[in-house]
């Protein structure tokens, strides 16, 4: 499972504020919704939100293996 639980981290550590994303770099509330409940985006999105925070992939996501029953 890919958790975007990383992004919310490195928007209080560069004190950006989702309403600043929203108005000042154009990204959807759609597209925040979609990182609030971990479903997927497209790695075109993941390379426009590294650029916007000028972060590093790792600083977006991460990949937590789910227990397989």
């Amino acid at each position: 499972m890919i958790s975007y639980e990383p992004f919310y981290k490195t928007l209080k550590e560069k004190n950006i504020s989702t309403y600043k994303l929203v108005n000042a770099y154009g990204i959807s509330r759609s597209l925040l919704d979609r990182l609030k409940h971990n479903k997927p985006i497209s790695s075109v999105t993941i390379n426009d939100l590294c650029t916007f925070l000028d972060c590093r992939v790792e600083d977006i996501l991460v990949y937590i293996k789910e227990d397989s029953k």
